[in-house]
């Protein structure tokens, strides 16, 4: 039986045309993916239609054959797309409701339900820490910042160093600060969290299937407020890492919160490798559209590790430069480096290398760049709404560390 806000009147057949996990596994997600409802805040609903009621059955027909690849590849998709949906549904929520402290309440429920240890490091942890890009972002808004750390340890796994570490920006509703966005899309930007989205995801669906893969996973969590305590251009911020950074355009303030959440996992876990996603640049979306992520790395087989898992699950990445040709973008007179090249060109590589100061020379870290990928045009709704990328991108890469 699958969950639904509505459920079939009649049992719907879907044939294999041969027994296979992966097959099966398609079918269930699709038919679970199906279920997602973005109109949650309607006050009038559309009569049930009469194909779908509440809940449904549906049965999925094959030749003779191992009947247990069958049902752990209708088990595995299940509880993927239920992860996914659920991501989903955070990410089109309204930012009224959806704040950094929600979204630590979320996590510490799903770690309580699906078995992954978290915690959440709040403003005065935060301070203690000395997270100041995180609370410099944060500061202008009356929903304070949060870190959320996330461990999943495989049972009976005697592992001390995770294999993967994962980092992603939250960034609840994103003003722009003082260096304003223009208000056109600005509605959209309760979406800003897609990285976090993934992240969390990510680390929850390899709870519920019980993957062989230690991992840790932080989100770092602000709302990108304007108001008289707000950050300025031509602030300088300390950082998780000592490193000092200048302000030149409070709207690059993603990249912030990941230097602190970067510095922080690589700093306590030094996991073997290290990825972060966020939806960080328009520039990467005036590169590849909204076909593909752009991926930052100097690891060869980390980018073909995130090539090949974007292939199978169709969450495409594509390699960008890092080269230092582009060091004198961050360059700073003032600080250790500055978030913002004030060039109209290679914005988002620009981005990648003010990321890559704070990641310590990690010989196995790639950025994602999701932001044309993580949110927009979808089979599910009329206006733009998120897509649920990152997770099974992140959960294929598990498998192939």
């Amino acid at each position: 039986a699958f969950k639904n806000h509505t459920k079939f009147t009649s049992s719907p057949a879907i044939y294999l045309d041969h027994l296979s996990e992966q097959l099966a596994f398609e079918a269930s997600l699709g038919l679970q993916l199906a279920t997602y409802k973005i109109g949650r805040y309607k006050t009038e609903k559309k009569g049930n239609s009469k194909f779908f009621l509440k809940t449904f059955k549906a049965n999925i027909v094959h030749q003779s054959g191992n009947a247990k690849l069958l049902k752990n590849g209708i088990e595995a998709g299940k509880a993927t797309a239920e992860t996914q949906v659920n991501m989903m549904t955070l990410v089109d929520m309204p930012a009224a409701e959806k704040t950094p402290e929600y979204l630590g309440k979320y996590v510490l429920s799903s770690a309580k339900k699906n078995g992954f240890s978290a915690k959440v490091f709040h403003k005065k942890d935060l301070e203690k820490l000395g997270c100041h890009a995180i609370l410099g972002v944060g500061r202008g808004s009356n929903n304070p910042p949060v870190m959320i750390q996330m461990e999943y340890k495989p049972k009976g796994s005697k592992s001390k160093k995770p294999k993967l570490g994962l980092v992603g920006k939250g960034i609840t509703f994103d003003t722009g600060g003082i260096s304003m966005k223009g208000s056109h899309n600005l509605h959209y930007m309760k979406s800003d969290m897609g990285g976090a989205a993934a992240v969390i995801g990510a680390i929850e669906l390899a709870a519920k299937l019980k993957l062989n893969t230690h991992i840790v996973a932080i989100v770092a969590s602000a709302e990108n407020s304007v108001d008289a305590d707000s950050i300025l251009p031509g602030d300088v911020l300390n950082s998780y890492s000592k490193k000092t950074i200048e302000i030149i355009d409070t709207d690059a303030e993603g990249r912030l919160v990941l230097a602190d959440g970067l510095a922080y996992v690589n700093d306590l876990f030094a996991p073997e490798y290290l990825v972060d996603l966020a939806t960080l640049t328009g520039s990467c979306v005036l590169s590849l559209g909204y076909a593909a992520g752009g991926m930052f790395t100097h690891n060869d087989e980390l980018a073909q590790h995130l090539t090949d898992a974007g292939q199978a699950t169709h969450e495409r990445v594509w390699r960008l430069p890092l080269w230092d040709d582009y060091k004198g973008d961050i360059h700073s007179d003032i600080a250790d480096v500055r978030n913002f090249s004030g060039k109209p060109i290679n914005g988002a590589i620009s981005a990648a290398k003010f990321l890559e100061v704070f990641v310590n020379k990690h010989p196995k870290w790639a950025h994602l760049d999701i932001a044309g990928v993580s949110f927009g045009d979808s089979e599910f709704s009329k206006m733009k709404s998120s897509k649920g990328y990152g997770v099974r991108l992140l959960i294929d890469l598990m498998g192939r560390l």
